[in-house]
């Protein structure tokens, strides 16, 4: 505070002080005495200590390899119950996170119960389990029945004021909490070319996924619910980078899908630009190809996809990837092949939401790949911490 504890003042006024001080002895001066002023003593001004700064703890001091490698796993299991591989995943492997699939009407209670049976497994002094869904709204709405709102689609959405879309998304983010649900994959935040062309967008115009056509309205729509869901205490996950809103194939169900028209400085990638800034989120990699980009690999096998979301957007934190484990999109690649080619790309997350069968598969190739190739391993770590600080970050 600029004050230095402990310095000695000055007397202001010697004669005095010592006049005063000699009549309380009961010896007074004798009047034709000279006075003789007392030396003002020399403040010595006391040294500042430097503050020692507190050390920065390694959030991956003490952890195995194999602790790391499943920290980079969000791994599925359906609403209707606790999925064998994916309890035993979570149980010996210590995986990052599960993804809850499929549809449920059976509300709150059932699925705070069916979370508990994995976040109850996990020992203290753990990094704790993510748990996510699809709660976007409209036909993508995983979780419904008593204590969730019905979400209406993101092209709804979109007819409210940013303040009032903001609003509604935190209130179905905290329905979410209070289930356990901490992450959500959503919103989407792809532009889709046209309103006339969202009936020829399978993976997303079809299904009114869309909060809009243009890159202004994508970005004001897609940042408030991601605000929303802030709010309610859930990470959300801004998909499909670098956009999904111009294909004519559906990566779930068809191969080769080929993106002609997105590029590395355009509107789809702008969206991004526009809302990471605004708060924590992950983001989700699409599995398409986009020949403006990288025509040789899909993006969750693209280091140049991925470096456009690093080098030009800037982003720092979590990127996971869309389904790894049953979209026929990456078929031609194997569980294994897929696993240690997303996190080469410089992915952090692998999401093998729908089947869960090809985790132990992929799970040993990223441990045996990060055993053998000490670069890799390097890449492991840093996925692992980027999770890890998330995590720590997050109430």
């Amino acid at each position: 505070m600029g004050e230095h504890r402990g310095v000695k003042t000055p007397a202001r006024f010697p004669l005095l002080v010592a006049t005063a001080a000699l009549a309380l002895a009961g010896c007074a001066p004798a009047a034709d005495a000279p006075a003789t002023p007392s030396a003002s003593p020399t403040p010595t001004p006391t040294s500042t200590p430097t503050p020692t700064p507190t050390p920065t703890l390694d959030p991956l001091a003490g952890m195995s390899l194999e602790d790391k490698v499943g920290q980079l796993f969000m791994v599925g299991t359906s609403v209707e119950g606790a999925n064998p591989t994916t309890l035993a995943a979570v149980q010996n492997d210590h995986i990052g996170g599960i993804f809850l699939h499929g549809r449920s009407d059976a509300g709150t209670d059932a699925i705070t119960q069916l979370v508990s049976g994995f976040t109850s497994t996990v020992p203290a002094g753990r990094p704790p389990l993510w748990v996510a869904t699809d709660q976007e709204g409209g036909t993508v709405q995983v979780l419904s029945g008593p204590g969730f709102d019905g979400i209406p689609s993101a092209l709804d959405q979109a007819r409210s004021d940013d303040a009032a879309l903001r609003a509604s998304a935190g209130a179905w983010g905290a329905q979410l909490a209070a289930a356990g649900v901490d992450m959500n994959l959503a919103p989407v935040a792809d532009i889709v070319t046209s309103a006339e062309f969202a009936a020829s967008n399978p993976p997303i115009g079809e299904l009114a996924r869309e909060y809009g056509y243009d890159e202004a309205t994508v970005a004001a729509k897609s940042g408030a619910f991601a605000a929303g869901m802030r709010d309610g205490g859930v990470l959300p996950t801004l998909k499909h980078f670098p956009g999904l809103g111009h294909v004519d194939d559906n990566t779930d169900y068809s191969t080769g899908v080929t993106d002609q028209t997105v590029t590395a400085d355009g509107p789809d990638v702008g969206v991004y630009s526009a809302v990471l800034p605004q708060g924590d989120a992950v983001v989700m990699l699409s599995t398409a190809i986009y020949a403006q980009i990288d025509p040789s690999a899909p993006a969750a096998f693209s280091p140049a996809v991925v470096g456009v979301l690093r080098d030009r957007v800037g982003f720092d934190g979590v990127v996971t990837v869309d389904d790894l484990s049953a979209a026929r999109q990456v078929q031609p690649w194997s569980p294994a092949d897929r696993a240690t080619l997303a996190i080469d790309a410089g992915v952090d997350l692998l999401l093998v939401s729908a089947d869960p069968s090809v985790y132990p598969e992929m799970q040993q190739a990223v441990l045996s790949r990060a055993r053998t190739d000490p670069a890799f391993a390097a890449k492991v770590d840093a996925a692992a911490r980027r999770i890890l600080d998330q995590k720590a970050s997050m109430p």
